[in-house]
């Protein structure tokens, strides 16, 4: 059985208590017993490696066996996701964070048909931030993905002119994402446009800011798909997967 994960931001010590809603989960629904294995991570990387010694209500008492560290990769892969519609959005967080994507972008593009408004930005952050953390440690990924305050399309624009490699998927492209030539180091983004796809306007903004226009394939993927479609092309192109 794999060997579950779950966070915590105390690791020191050769003996850790998991509580609060990990420890409740673990204690609870995992139903974990003395003996079993579990790793603690803080998300950034840093793990330690434990055994239950102990099942005491809504928490784990446990014994520190190993430490390591991972190192964060020398490429990150930020994708811009133009917000979907309905639930859309976690599911493309939920398999791009299982992929291996280290920044998740929500992008307010002109043909959104969903505006993150007021209110609304919060409770929708907390929902794709929860679908990233609960992913990262099923996916047992010690570095958690970073999701991002929602940018508009001048944010993008810094991004994409920032980045050692932009990339905006678009069904009319030339040059296919197999084949783009990357960097050695440094940050690829890659922009994922919404239901309606990026506008002409938003395409030649992103042009001045360096980005090169991409194509995923000969088949026109939903915007929550394309996303881990891309990611797992550049994964490989990077030697990551």
């Amino acid at each position: 059985m794999t060997v579950p994960v779950f966070l915590s931001r105390e690791l020191d010590g050769t003996e850790l208590t998991l509580d609060g809603p990990e420890g409740r989960h673990a204690a609870s629904v995992r139903r974990l017993r003395a003996g079993e294995r579990v790793d603690l991570t803080d998300g950034a990387g840093s793990v330690a490696e434990c055994v239950v010694r102990e099942v005491v209500k809504d928490a784990l008492r446990l014994d520190v066996i190993g430490r390591y560290t991972v190192e964060p990769p020398r490429r990150r892969l930020v994708v811009v996701q133009g917000l979907p519609k309905g639930d859309r959005g976690e599911l493309a967080v939920e398999m791009m964070t299982e992929a291996g994507v280290d920044v998740i972008v929500p992008w307010s593009a002109s043909r959104s048909i969903t505006q993150w408004k007021g209110d609304k930005v919060a409770k929708a952050l907390g929902r794709w931030r929860s679908t990233a953390r609960e992913a990262g440690k099923q996916a047992r990924r010690f570095h958690l993905p970073e999701v991002a305050e929602l940018a508009s399309t001048s944010h993008v624009e810094r991004l994409l002119s920032e980045a050692a490699l932009g990339l905006v998927l678009h069904e009319e492209a030339a040059e296919p994402l197999s084949g783009v030539e990357l960097p050695a180091g440094g940050d690829i983004v890659v922009v994922v446009g919404p239901e309606g796809g990026v506008s002409a306007d938003e395409l030649d903004r992103f042009r001045a800011a360096k980005a090169v226009p991409v194509l995923l394939g000969p088949t026109v993927l939903r915007t929550s798909t394309a996303g881990v479609a891309a990611a797992a092309v550049l994964m490989t192109r990077t030697g990551r997967w």
